[in-house]
């Protein structure tokens, strides 16, 4: 399974490779997904880019991808990297003191290099646009990026349990303590490496619960909300007529109401 996504990043390279935004284009929209483990992240992901592929593949045209795991691959190649690096990139927080050690053996990079190398790769990703990133603490490198919407998956614990359980074909009694390993994992990293609470709604845009809305619901409401984040974010340009501050601040009200009905 993990060969099909790093062919989804070689082709989403390929298909970015010659594009440029020229003056006056409205540049590629991305998307940030922070998530509670079994909140099913990876399925509304591919659901948005299917989606995304068909309703705003962009002028001209560009597929849209989903990096996870391959994100760190990416990470490597960008900075040269050894792949045998990625085995220290886990997303969670390692000890210092094995950080430290790991370092003087000559392993890898120290610690805060690899997070800058992540959050320069992470930025470059979003920039480039028609991507959609999982993890690695996306919705907060991103902030202040225009045209990212950052999204938090999140439902009842019951619920992410038996999505886990079922996805990996493990028990349920197994998923509990992997699904609160991996809470606690996500919460760590992001403290550690980026000084956040994870869990804090105003890091995004929306936090939508896959538990009521189900994985199609949720990535409705994601595809709509980046076309309306999108032509918000065009009128706020500051070549836009005088008059389209306006219209920016009725576009958020239909946002609104649209995404409440």
């Amino acid at each position: 399974m993990s060969a099909e996504p790093v062919d989804f990043l070689g082709n989403y390279l390929r298909s970015v490779s010659h594009l440029a935004t020229r003056p006056g284009e409205t540049p590629r929209s991305s998307i940030a997904i922070s998530r509670e483990s079994g909140a099913g992240a990876l399925t509304v992901a591919m659901l948005v880019a299917e989606k995304l592929n068909v309703e705003f593949p962009g002028d001209p045209p560009c597929s849209w991808t989903v990096l996870d795991q391959n994100l760190v691959s990416k990470i490597l190649e960008d900075h040269n990297l050894s792949k045998r690096i990625e085995e220290f990139m886990p997303e969670n927080m390692r000890f210092p003191l094995t950080e430290s050690l790991e370092f003087l053996l000559g392993l890898h990079p120290r610690s805060g290099l690899l997070r800058q190398y992540a959050k320069d790769t992470i930025r470059k990703l979003a920039i480039i646009g028609n991507v959609v990133l999982i993890g690695r603490g996306a919705a907060v490198i991103t902030a202040g990026l225009p045209y990212v919407l950052r999204v938090r998956l999140v439902a009842p614990f019951d619920c992410r349990v038996q999505n886990f359980a079922r996805s990996h074909g493990i028990t349920e009694e197994k998923a509990v303590r992997i699904v609160r390993a991996n809470d606690a994992a996500h919460r760590r990293f992001v403290r550690a490496y980026l000084n956040a609470d994870v869990t804090d709604v105003l890091h995004y845009n929306l936090v939508i619960n896959t538990g009521s809305n189900g994985f199609e619901g949720a990535a409705q409401i994601i595809c709509a909300a980046v076309e309306d984040l999108v032509l918000q974010e065009s009128r706020r340009k500051p070549t836009a007529p005088s008059g389209a501050e306006n219209n920016g601040a009725s576009g958020s009200g239909r946002r609104s109401e649209r995404l409440v009905r």
